[in-house]
């Protein structure tokens, strides 16, 4: 009974996430400008909904990236071009910083294996270098310095995400690890889409992918959630009778 009724709601999250997709599809489709701007905002409250439905409980973490991810897709209903790109950049920003403290517990940097280390290490330095270049690039392009000290600060914050989701996938590889992985994959390349929209070519079918790479992302966040918590859940339970065991004992 319990595994048909998780099946039902996986189906209904599932549902949730296809039909923001089809919405991302029509909304960028029509050019709508007010479609738009407010539909971003639809994504983050349907996703809350569903969820709550079955699971009553949600962390102070994961509350704060949510209100933050909710607030810069929110921002773009309230402000214009030059401001919105400044506001969002430093709600999603501080959206990113909320993922790496989720994730950060589990990266036990001791624990990594030698060879796992340098191959990571050398990831991080070749995108470090790939984001310098960009940034010295676009100091050039952008007069607005403000602008592009927030973009490297965001794609920074993304990097060390994606650094460490990874490095804790290869440790672990859990289900839990690799949903947030997928999570960060999908949510940086939503984030890469609207840079090519924002500085390098405008196309409605970019709209449509950052769109729903955004969605698919907030979709595997919960999903890793709703995992780690029932992870926790069967651990707490676990020690509760092991120590219920030794007081008998």
């Amino acid at each position: 009974m319990k595994k048909s009724l998780n099946l039902t709601f996986d189906k209904v999250f599932l549902c949730a996430l296809l039909g923001l997709i089809a919405i991302s599809f029509f909304v960028a489709f029509t050019q709508d400008s007010l479609l738009l701007k407010s539909t971003m905002a639809l994504f983050i409250p349907v996703f809350l909904m569903f969820y709550l439905i079955k699971h009553k409980t949600l962390g102070v973490i994961f509350i704060s990236f949510l209100l933050f991810s909710f607030l810069g897709d929110i921002s773009l209903t309230f402000f214009s071009d030059e401001t919105l790109i400044k506001v969002s950049s430093i709600l999603y920003f501080l959206s990113y910083l909320y993922l790496i403290v989720i994730i950060i517990p589990k990266f036990k940097l001791l624990k990594v294996d030698r060879l796992i280390g340098v191959y990571l290490f050398g990831v991080f330095i070749i995108n470090i270098f790939f984001l310098y270049t960009l940034y010295s690039l676009l100091k050039v392009i952008i007069p607005d310095q403000t602008e592009v000290l927030l973009f490297g600060l965001k794609s920074l914050s993304l990097i060390i995400l994606a650094f460490i989701s990874f490095g804790v996938y290869l440790n672990t590889q859990t289900k839990q690890s690799i949903l947030f992985l997928v999570a960060t994959i999908f949510i940086a390349l939503s984030t890469i889409l609207n840079y090519i929209n924002l500085y390098y070519l405008y196309h409605w079918s970019f709209e449509m992918l950052h769109r729903t790479l955004y969605a698919v992302g907030l979709y595997f966040i919960f999903k890793y959630i709703i995992v780690d918590n029932k992870h926790k859940r069967t651990i707490y339970k676990l020690k509760q009778r092991y120590s219920s065991d030794n007081i008998l004992a």
